[in-house]
């Protein structure tokens, strides 16, 4: 395709196509500008006179000049560009990323939420006191905890704040603790939440069926191990069938089960961490309930815990009184805040609305949906992507594509590139690390049997593709808008400017 235009700026705005769009830099003109400010009349007062001139630039920035109409049509361009959520299916796996009801926007943009700030006085924010109350009590009831704080903006933020209660837990007690067992296929971010905690990590193998080895576990645990972070299901997408018997034993040397929440959507309704025996549980809000965390924020990462740990909670949190009105307290002995008191309360709101639109029913049938897509899923590709354990799983399944690799030299990573051809956002690759070229789905009850066939068939044209012309499945991908890059070499010499391409 030609482009329209050359040089240092752009002759025309209004350019569509792979390759023609121009940086705003481009775009830019002397003398336009996308802000209107009523001037007539009104005198010219020097800025000196309302800042320090010691904080002024000595040099002018040279930022853009562009009309409204030009800048909002460059980013809406660009936007288009863009897969999302709202636009096709998002099948991440071990990281809940679904369509949310557009009902949880309308609650977070009713003004008597959005006009009212958490962090006023307690009297003059009632209304904010009761929700944030009534979500830790709602939460509490779906993990089968006792109490919950709403602070974490986040799940490694929840990871985290587990940590330091099972720590402020063992130290009340006296006890210097100093391992925490994570089993080999755990979320990425649980090894270094352990050392943010202060802690050692010791690696609990799997076993044949991608379940924690319950004898490396017991030959693991001693009086030195705090605890360990599990999730349930694990991150291959299976059950731990042993889960009683896993809690048993780490009780027993004294140690707390920490529950990873990321899978929490496989398991809503149906059975619940505090009847596994788990004491810490994070919730990922802004995955399970409301709004995917795609792009870096906001989200939500309430922890629930149980009896023994409620009085280390942070604080303040929002607490009902005998007399019906709500205020903020402190547990006694708190570890202190690790974010605003009140949380992203914009998120925390949007998932209080999820829940209750649902009901407890809709919540089970949310898990129970979310699990037959993905059993459905993981049978349809069998014989093109066989599962990496040849058994029922939960919300997510892993597929390998080793065969693909060992006939056609066909990675995991072409396979996920070559979606992109299809119109599907790629799956999760190479994870967890115990599975061989992994591409984990996880498909959410959100998506359609027509979406799941039609992703299907996409993975069966891919693996057919690879077979005929693996070169071109090599490549991929060939007509998004950036095609293949080195991603290695982006990560380790990013040049976040708009002249990064003659820079190279």
């Amino acid at each position: 395709m030609t482009k329209i235009y050359s040089g240092g700026r752009a002759k025309s705005a209004p350019l569509l196509g792979r390759d023609t769009e121009p940086t705003i830099f481009e775009i830019s003109s002397p003398g336009r500008s996308s802000y209107q400010l009523r001037t007539t009349g009104v005198p010219e007062t020097p800025l000196a006179s309302f800042i320090p001139a010691e904080h002024l630039a000595t040099e002018v920035v040279p930022l853009a000049e562009v009309s409204e109409r030009d800048l909002v049509g460059h980013f809406t361009r660009l936007s288009h560009r863009q897969f999302s959520v709202d636009l096709g299916a998002y099948p991440l796996g071990s990281c809940t990323m679904k369509y949310n009801p557009k009902f949880c926007d309308a609650v977070a943009a009713d003004p008597r939420l959005n006009s009212v700030h958490p962090a006023a006085p307690a009297p003059l924010i009632q209304g904010w006191l009761e929700l944030l109350v009534t979500l830790e009590e709602t939460l509490c009831e779906i993990t089968g905890m006792s109490a919950a704080t709403l602070q974490p903006a986040a799940g490694a933020a929840g990871e985290l704040t587990g940590l330091l209660l099972m720590r402020a837990y063992h130290e009340a007690n006296g006890d210097a603790r100093r391992r925490v067992l994570i089993p080999d296929s755990a979320h990425g971010t649980n090894p270094a939440s352990v050392t943010l905690g202060g802690y050692e990590v010791t690696t609990i193998p799997s076993d044949e069926r991608g379940l924690v080895d319950l004898a490396a576990l017991k030959a693991a645990l001693g009086p030195d191990v705090a605890g360990i972070m599990l999730t349930n299901p694990n991150t291959v997408g299976l059950f731990e069938e042993e889960i009683t018997e896993i809690a048993a034993a780490v009780h027993e040397v004294g140690g707390l089960l920490y529950y990873d929440g990321a899978n929490l959507n496989a398991i809503l309704g149906v059975v619940r961490p505090g009847d596994m025996g788990f004491d810490i549980v994070h919730m990922n809000l802004h995955k399970t309930f409301a709004t995917p965390h795609g792009g870096g924020g906001p989200g939500a990462g309430p922890v629930a815990v149980s009896s023994r740990l409620v009085e280390f909670l942070p604080g303040p949190k929002a607490t009902r009184g005998d007399d019906g009105t709500f205020s903020w307290s402190t547990p006694a002995h708190s570890i202190g805040r690790v974010h605003g008191w009140h949380g992203n309360a914009m998120v925390l709101a949007r998932a209080l609305a999820y829940i209750e639109v649902h009901g407890g029913d809709g919540l089970t049938r949310v898990a129970q949906h979310a699990v037959l897509n993905a059993n459905w899923l993981r049978k349809r590709l069998e014989a093109t992507l066989p599962a990496a354990y040849d058994r029922p799983c939960m919300h997510e399944c892993v597929l390998t594509s080793s065969e693909l690799k060992a006939a056609y030299g066909v990675r995991a990573l072409d396979v996920a590139k070559s979606l992109l051809e299809e119109g599907f956002h790629a799956p999760t690759v190479y994870f967890p690390l115990i599975v061989d070229e992994a591409l984990m789905f996880e498909p959410t009850e959100t998506e359609s049997l027509q979406t799941l066939e039609a992703l299907a068939e996409a993975l069966e044209t891919i693996a057919q593709r690879a077979a005929d012309t693996p070169e071109l499945v090599q490549g991929a991908p060939w007509s998004t808008p950036v095609t293949r890059v080195d991603e290695a070499r982006a990560a380790r010499t990013l040049i976040p400017t708009e002249d990064a391409a003659t820079r190279l």
